[in-house]
C-alpha cells in the first residue's frame, strides 16, 4: 500500500494479528525470492474494510490483504476473487498492482488472504503530507490525473483482457439498487425514517446504462498512490475489491460522492473529509466536463447515479457501523459511525427529493 511521513504504518492493531512465524514459513515455501531473516509487520491505518499489512524481511517488502475480523455478507470480502482479479488486470493496466501468492488454505492465518508487490507512494486523505506543498496548480494536476485515470480504467477491453466472469452486465444497475437496499436493511442498527421513501424513489427511477467497462467500485483519491512532485501520473490504484464489469457511470458517480468541494453543505464536509476542499481542485461540474469530453458518454442521467452513490456510501458507512456496535471490530474511529450515515441519508433524501445536483 502506502507510505506518508509520520503515519505510514502502525502497529498492529490488538486482535488483528496473526501467526507470524506460519505465515513466515509460508511465504518461503511458495516466493523464492523471501531473503533470510526476522520478519516484520506493520499495519496500515486507513481503509475500514479488509486488513492491510506491510511485511518487510530484509529489504524485501510486500502487501498482505485479509478481510475484516468477525461474520461477514456473503461474497464480501473476497480475497480470492480480488487476487485473481489483479492477476488478469495488471498486465493490461499496470497501476493495478501484481499479486504474488494466493493462500486459500485457512491454516495458514485463518482465513483466505493474498500476497501483492509493494508500491510506494503518498495517500492523499483529509489534508496533504508533510513536506507536499498543496498549490493550487497542483490540486489542478491531481483532478486532471484522476479523470484521466478512470477514463482510462474505462477504455479496457475487458473481454480481451479475460475479465467476462467478473461481472454479469446485463440488468446491472437493477442488482446494484436491489442489492444495496438489502445491505441496508440487514446492516440496519437504528430507525432511519427517510430511508424507505428514499429506497423506493431508487427502485422506481433506474435509467438505462450505457455500454458496459470494468469498473472500480470504490475510485477515489485515496484509493490512489502518487510520488510527488510529479502528479501527472499517479504510481497505484488500489483496493480493487468491490471491482466488476457493469455501469460506468456508476463509477464515475461513486469516485464524485467523495469529491467534496468547500461550499457543501456542513453534514456532507465532515462525513467525507478530503483535498478536493482546497482551492484548486475541479468542481464536479468540470469533473465531469472532462469525463464527457475524454469518454464521449451522455451523461444526462447524472443525477440518479448521483443519488445512487450517495446511498451505496451511507450503506457501507452502516455496515461498519454494524460491526462495530455489535463488537466485531474494536477500531474506535468507527463508534461515530452512526450519525454520519443518518447525515449522509438526510443528504441524498434532498437530493432525490430536488431532482437536481449540485455540482459545485
Amino acid at each position: 500500500m502506502s507510505e506518508q511521513k509520520g503515519a505510514e504504518t502502525i502497529p498492529v492493531r490488538p486482535g488483528e494479528d496473526f501467526d507470524r512465524e506460519r505465515l513466515l514459513r509460508y511465504l518461503r515455501e511458495h516466493l523464492e525470492d523471501v531473503p533470510e531473516g526476522s520478519m516484520e509487520v506493520r499495519q496500515f491505518p486507513s481503509g475500514a474494510s479488509n486488513l492491510t499489512y506491510l511485511i518487510r524481511i530484509g529489504g524485501w517488502e510486500a502487501v498482505l490483504r485479509r478481510p475484516p475480523l468477525g461474520p461477514l455478507p456473503p461474497k464480501a470480502h473476497d480475497m480470492e476473487r480480488e487476487a485473481t482479479l489483479l492477476k488478469k488486470l495488471h498486465p493490461v493496466y499496470p497501476l493495478a498492482p501484481k499479486p504474488y501468492l494466493l493462500c486459500t488454505d485457512p491454516g495458514v492465518l485463518g482465513t483466505v488472504f493474498y500476497v501483492m508487490e509493494r508500491r510506494k507512494g503518498v495517500v492523499l486523505d483529509g489534508s496533504f503530507p508533510a513536506g507536499v506543498d498543496g498549490t493550487e496548480e497542483v490540486g489542478r494536476q491531481i483532478s486532471e490525473t484522476a479523470v484521466k485515470t478512470l477514463v482510462r480504467l474505462h477504455t479496457i477491453d475487458w473481454r480481451e483482457a479475460g475479465l467476462e466472469s467478473f461481472g454479469r452486465p446485463e440488468g446491472f444497475l437493477e442488482r446494484q439498487v436491489g442489492g444495496w437496499i438489502r445491505r441496508y436493511n440487514k446492516a440496519k442498527t437504528d430507525d432511519i425514517p427517510e430511508v424507505e421513501p428514499l429506497t423506493r424513489w431508487l427502485t422506481d427511477n433506474i435509467p438505462q446504462s450505457p455500454p458496459a467497462t470494468i469498473i472500480h467500485n470504490d475510485f477515489k483519491l485515496n484509493n490512489m498512490l502518487w510520488d510527488p512532485p510529479d502528479w501527472s501520473s499517479p504510481v497505484a490504484v488500489v483496493d480493487w475489491e468491490m471491482t466488476t464489469i457493469g455501469d460506468p457511470l456508476f463509477d464515475l458517480a461513486v469516485s464524485l460522492s467523495y469529491w467534496v468541494r468547500p461550499d457543501d453543505p456542513e453534514e456532507l464536509r465532515s462525513l467525507l473529509p478530503t483535498v478536493t476542499e482546497r482551492n484548486g481542485f475541479i468542481s464536479r461540474d468540470t469533473f465531469l466536463e472532462y469525463y464527457a469530453a475524454q469518454s464521449g458518454r451522455d451523461l444526462s442521467s447524472i443525477h440518479f447515479y448521483m443519488t445512487f452513490a450517495y446511498f451505496k456510501l451511507a450503506v457501507i458507512i452502516q455496515q461498519i457501523y454494524a460491526r462495530w456496535k455489535r463488537g466485531q471490530t474494536r477500531d474506535p474511529r468507527f463508534a461515530s459511525f452512526g450519525e454520519r450515515v443518518r447525515g449522509l441519508i438526510r443528504y441524498t433524501t434532498e437530493l432525490a427529493r430536488t431532482g437536481r445536483v449540485s455540482f459545485s
